[in-house]
């Protein structure tokens, strides 16, 4: 009875770490960057996201507890071109006037390797959403050598998105070739935290 009284114990103190939320982690937005590529033709196009927020909770240790969520203004594209950008807010692409936003709420976080994770979730874009999972590199984590008691980690997040399947770019530019469907996505993030 004692071993049975004890194991219920030890796996009850289990689920109570799990079910706590992880460490949270601040987003140092002059370190960060929202960035994606996508093909013209056969010229690649880049271009970012100026304004974007988030929250992360993230301790490897506790990755039931962990999460993370960020929203982008599809305003603040940004392609070097401004007849361009203008373009990419229209109906055509984004609609920025009816889904001013792009958002992405994950559901769980899995290790995969090394520093390595998968970040499964829900991305909405122009009115749809859909699961996705975006591999998560944790660069490192260091003190911070400017505020005592502080951490910074550094964090980067690749994927590849197919356009169409949000409706973006839609008519003639979803039937033709002059823009292609896959876009690269790259994220790179510095976070603040507080030890422990």
């Amino acid at each position: 009875m004692k071993s049975i009284i004890a194991t219920a114990a030890i796996a009850l103190m289990a689920f109570s770490i799990n079910a706590q939320t992880a460490k949270e982690w601040k987003l140092d937005k002059s370190h960060a960057s929202v960035r994606f590529s996508i093909d013209h033709f056969f010229t690649g196009v880049t271009g970012k996201f100026k304004k974007f927020d988030g929250t992360f909770n993230f301790d490897p240790a506790n990755l039931k507890g962990s999460s993370a969520s960020f929203t982008i203004d599809v305003t603040s594209v940004d392609t070097d071109e401004e007849d361009r950008d203008g373009h990419l807010q229209s109906e055509d692409f984004f609609n920025a006037a009816a889904h001013p936003n792009i958002v992405f709420k994950s559901t769980s976080i899995e290790k995969k390797g090394e520093n390595q994770y998968i970040v499964n979730g829900d991305l909405t874009m122009r009115g749809t959403t859909k699961k996705v999972a975006l591999p998560m590199t944790v660069k490192g984590v260091i003190d911070n050598p400017w505020k005592e008691g502080s951490l910074i980690m550094g964090i980067e997040m690749e994927t590849t998105l197919d356009r169409t399947d949000y409706g973006v770019g839609t008519g003639s530019w979803a039937a033709t070739s002059v823009v292609g469907d896959e876009v690269e996505i790259e994220i790179s993030m510095e976070l603040d935290g507080t030890k422990e």
